[in-house]
């Protein structure tokens, strides 16, 4: 089947000035409907068509090749310039993402969101997409989800020499560009994860703005601010409306979870039991389900679940203190200390490498925690053979190659320490070295 042809615009430095055609030299984009898209403006061809007759309201076409103009067949035209009038004059953003990689999927109706948002206040924003999916039809369901063009999936020139000029290693990747083609922002994915389309228009001032912003919130921060996102003054636990003020003075833990979610069922239960043994202890420590569930039948039954307290099911505050603390992920655990203040985004994997006693999760704990490994350390071998593995295993810490991994063993978090075969990657807990059976001393 015969195409339009353009002739590769040279590209502009990286610094901007060419215009957005400088740097999206395709010849057509794609969209979401999966019919692609053209603007021909042409200065001169090869087809016995004229060029002033080419040229005229050829705008964001529906392709398809070959077509008649003017009676005439088209079928080998080549044109000189070739441009997208719904970008011109617009801040782009290059989204660099792909149908197989979760966050990618999460990150979408994000932007969505905050591209509609823009979209409606005539904010001048477009986005393309440069899809990374594998093959053709993942790359249309996951483009159907979008509202924005992309470019075709069979235009791998393009997708590699744009990958190769923001130098694009990971996903979701959201690069902003001026409208003269310049980068405002090399990677906005986190500004618009943070602050939604207030994070517009990507500048260095915008960013600014918005940090000093959540300087100031975090701190004038208190656990009834944190609650009055949507206007009440309780918690449900049980069949009861618990006061947010009860909580005052207490470490409260933000539990962002949701049902069906393989790795939040595993960890409700370890928090579970963390929590009975605190509670145990007498200790002031609370939990707040922030419901990330997409039904109510799931938030249900997630509360069912669980022993603490929870927000109502209403996704907006869920969002906003989702928003507010940066959560990317579930399960995720923010803790609050008692002056209203956030101690730790990191609960989750304080809670899976310290258990009960991280309790209250504050620095100061952490590092005596920490001590007290390095100086039971000394007293395991200094390699051993485990039953797991072929290779003796070598102890390692933070300090000498260690980090953090999941246990072999056990199949827990790990941090540092450790037993490690270098050459296979292998990493077992030194505790479950020394009481796994057939462990044994090496000779190191």
């Amino acid at each position: 089947m015969a195409r339009v042809q353009a002739e590769a615009v040279d590209e502009a430095p990286p610094e901007g000035g060419g215009g957005i055609r400088s740097v999206l030299t395709m010849g057509s984009l794609v969209s979401p409907s999966g019919n692609e898209v053209l603007d021909l403006s042409v200065s001169s061809c090869s087809s016995s068509a004229s060029a002033s007759v080419l040229s005229l309201a050829l705008c964001f076409l529906v392709a398809t090749w070959p077509f008649k103009l003017n009676d005439q067949i088209m079928e080998d035209v080549f044109l000189t310039q070739v441009h997208f009038p719904e970008l011109d004059g617009k801040i782009v953003g290059l989204y660099f993402a792909a149908n197989w990689y979760p966050r990618c999927e999460a990150f979408t109706p994000v932007l969505a969101a905050a591209y509609q948002q823009l979209t409606e206040r005539g904010a001048g924003f477009e986005v393309v997409l440069v899809s990374c999916d594998e093959d053709r039809p993942s790359f249309e369901r996951f483009h159907r989800t979008m509202p924005w063009l992309a470019v075709p999936f069979g235009d791998l020139q393009c997708k590699k020499r744009l990958s190769e000029r923001f130098q694009v290693e990971g996903i979701p990747r959201l690069v902003v560009l001026a409208p003269d083609g310049g980068v405002i922002h090399p990677d906005a994915a986190d500004l618009v994860h943070r602050y939604g389309e207030r994070a517009f228009p990507f500048t260095a001032a915008r960013v600014a703005e918005l940090e000093a912003d959540d300087q100031r919130k975090y701190a004038s921060q208190t656990l009834e601010k944190l609650f009055s996102i949507d206007g009440k003054a309780y918690v449900n636990g049980g069949d009861e409306q618990v006061p947010i003020s009860s909580l005052v003075g207490k470490t409260v833990g933000l539990y962002f979870s949701a049902h069906r979610c393989a790795p939040c069922m595993k960890f409700t239960a370890k928090l579970a039991a963390i929590y009975s043994s605190l509670k145990g202890k007498a200790e002031d420590f609370e939990i707040v389900y922030v419901p990330m569930d997409k039904e109510e039948d799931g938030y249900l039954r997630s509360c069912s679940d669980m022993p603490w307290l929870a927000l109502p099911y209403d996704g907006a505050p869920s969002r906003a203190l989702a928003r507010y603390f940066d959560v990317r992920e579930i399960p995720t655990l923010v803790v609050v200390g008692p002056d209203g203040k956030t101690v730790t985004r990191d609960g989750r994997n304080l809670v899976n490498l310290y258990f009960d006693m991280a309790f209250p999760f504050t620095d100061a704990q952490i590092r005596l925690l920490q001590e007290a490994e390095d100086e039971a350390a000394k007293g395991y071998p200094q390699s051993l053979r485990h039953r797991g593995h072929r290779h003796e295993l070598s102890i390692v810490s933070e300090k000498s190659g260690g980090g953090p991994y999941i246990c072999c063993e056990c199949e827990e978090q790990g941090l540092g320490w450790a037993y490690q075969c270098i050459a296979c990657g292998y990493e077992i807990h030194l505790r479950c070295g020394r009481n796994a059976e057939g462990g044994s001393a090496g000779t190191g």
